[in-house]
């Protein structure tokens, strides 16, 4: 069976244009080039999802640089895994990886280690920062709403006369909070 070269490229509007990756792709001699205009912060993205549901063992991804790919260390993480899973190589043009080489795939593996210390370190602050904010007396989550303005919202709510909007704006508690209590 043939392995297959596939090129992905992105733009995050409408209004920018794809030809400069596209070009790039096809130099790099692509079979076929998946190309879409949304951001890639999204995790749907239709082209993409063609693209992980076409590829096998052996087959390549190239894209133009790794930001073409995905905006967040996570979504990029998640792939490359899903790309070993299946056998499947990633090349990134500008970053020179390419892990159908031993070079590439360490390169890879360390920066994903990076990645992965980057979000230990910043859910290590999240949980200092909330134990000195309850040691100064702080409590977390939203205020506790107001018993007696929740059971004036019931009452209204039963007569039938108001809808929820104007409900919750008479009293001033949430649409969540009336919905609760009903």
């Amino acid at each position: 069976m043939r392995n297959f070269v596939f090129g992905y490229a992105r733009v995050s509007t409408e209004q920018q244009n794809l030809d400069r990756q596209l070009d790039m792709l096809e130099k790099y001699g692509v079979d076929h080039i998946y190309n879409e205009k949304m951001t890639g912060t999204k995790r749907n993205r239709p082209e993409l999802e063609k693209l992980l549901e076409r590829l096998t063992e052996g087959d390549t991804v190239v894209v133009e640089s790794l930001s073409r790919l995905g905006r967040s260390t996570k979504d990029l993480i998640w792939l490359m895994e899903t790309f070993n899973g299946r056998g499947v190589n990633l090349v990134s043009l500008k970053e020179s990886i390419d892990t159908t080489s031993s070079t590439g795939k360490l390169l890879f593996t360390l920066m994903s280690a990076l990645a992965q210390f980057e979000r230990d370190v910043l859910a290590d602050r999240t949980k200092e920062g909330l134990a000195a904010a309850r040691a100064r007396g702080h409590k977390g989550g939203r205020p506790a709403t107001d018993r007696e303005a929740v059971r004036k919202a019931v009452r209204l709510y039963n007569t039938g006369e108001y809808t929820v909007r104007e409900i919750t704006e008479l009293t001033g508690i949430r649409k969540t909070a009336l919905y609760k209590n009903i």
